[in-house]
């Protein structure tokens, strides 16, 4: 029997057991739209071990699908962004036509998020390193937005949620200010705890910051008719758009 709530059912796939970001989207998110979350088990963070998840992916979508969920989520951007932004979107596609329900992946509905505020000349930052970045860049040049930069912290990929919200507001700050003409920021990946940065940097380099929980709620909104404003955090959820 499917699982209903009276707003709707999301069900996520999350790449890691780090504690967090499954935390944040569900307090953003409002009453009556209900979560059912599985789990896979990246722990490197390393290209190699990104191309391996998408079989298991596709696994986790069949079982949400057979609970009858109303849209489902993968997350993790990179193991779909190493498809290249025409084959995620053909993989995503595909899912939606085997299962016939709704399928948004994590870099999908950043890419909305981007384009919601044309924001086509941004600065990145981000946690991930070396041919994972490389093909975050190229995936955002696919989908139309010149990424100048994406400015990596140094930090152990199992440990980036441990930076403090201040860390973070430095670092993308230092690399917005590298640059001219930037019209958004975007805060990749949701394994480290940048939600309090959003609205600091926003008032302060004038600029929208997307990020990987914002985007999330706002886009399954979104595909789910709802429209729940939540300041704090962001334009994005302030204005709904």
């Amino acid at each position: 029997m499917p699982y209903t709530s009276w707003r709707g059912v999301v069900g996520l796939i999350k790449p890691t057991h780090r504690p967090g970001s499954l935390e944040e989207f569900i307090r953003l998110t409002p009453e009556g739209l209900s979560v059912v979350p599985l789990f896979l088990d990246v722990r490197r963070g390393t290209i190699d071990e990104f191309t391996k998840a998408i079989e298991a992916y596709e696994t986790k979508v069949s079982e949400l699908a057979e609970l009858g969920v109303d849209v489902i989520h993968p997350e993790g951007a990179p193991p779909f962004m190493i498809q290249g932004f025409a084959g995620e979107a053909a993989l995503t596609s595909e899912w939606e036509a085997r299962f016939g329900i709704p399928v948004v992946t994590s870099s999908q509905v950043q890419v909305e998020a981007l384009r919601i505020f044309g924001a086509n000349r941004i600065v990145g930052a981000t946690y991930t390193a070396g041919e994972t970045n490389e093909a975050i860049v190229k995936y955002f040049g696919e989908a139309g937005v010149d990424m100048v930069e994406i400015a990596a912290i140094d930090v152990p990929f199992q440990d980036a949620g441990q930076l403090s919200t201040q860390e973070i507001y430095a670092h993308t700050k230092k690399a917005f200010l590298r640059h001219e003409n930037i019209d958004g920021i975007l805060l990749f990946g949701s394994g480290w705890r940048s939600l309090g940065a959003i609205d600091p940097l926003e008032q302060d380099l004038g600029v929208p910051v997307v990020h990987a929980v914002t985007s999330r709620v706002w886009a399954i909104e979104k595909r789910l008719h709802i429209r729940c404003p939540v300041n704090g955090y962001g334009r994005l959820l302030a204005e709904m758009p």
